[in-house]
């Protein structure tokens, strides 16, 4: 396969920063919302159920924030992986939905953070912001199984069969 066709370009790295040839940055980065995120609702739940919520209330947020940090951050990274896809491919289509539900969950996070911020004390799981860490989860989910179609079916920033080979022998 010629190193000109779109196909090839998208397993490339368009700048260091973006990672290696066949070991990206970005899927390491977004470790950091999805698992901050998921802990929140983890500790909204146990807030729920708890004698004394505060610090599960306070936990949430903070994890909260840190998601916020770590999509930021994500999504730097995948903008740089993003930009050596080809116009007009299924790919860039597909990292499109991906590029805008993420933007989207990402809002849903900062709208989240203000409505617990806003609550008038720490002594109760804000019920709202549990409805909406249970949409952004939902709705990163299917980003992520869209992150997951760009990287396995289509092979973006994955390295070409001869270099997996390395891994056979």
């Amino acid at each position: 396969m010629s190193q000109n066709t779109p196909q090839q370009r998208a397993k490339q790295p368009r700048t260091a920063l973006a990672g290696p040839y066949g070991h990206p940055f970005h899927p390491i980065l977004v470790t950091i919302p999805i698992g901050t995120w998921v802990a929140s609702l983890i500790f909204d739940i146990i807030g729920l159920a708890s004698d004394n919520p505060e610090p599960y209330v306070r936990g949430a947020w903070i994890l909260i924030v840190i998601g916020l940090i770590g999509a930021v951050l994500a999504a730097i990274w995948g903008f740089l992986d993003y930009l050596q896809l080809g116009r007009s491919t299924a790919a860039r289509r597909t990292a499109t939905i991906h590029m805008a539900l993420n933007l989207g969950v990402t809002a849903l996070y900062v709208i989240n953070l203000l409505v617990r911020l806003s609550a008038d004390d720490d002594d109760e799981v804000s019920i709202w912001g549990f409805i909406l860490s249970l949409v952004g989860l939902a709705a990163l989910g299917l980003s992520g199984w869209l992150g997951g179609k760009l990287a396995y079916r289509y092979g973006v920033r994955v390295a070409d069969e001869r270099t997996q080979m390395e891994g056979f022998r």
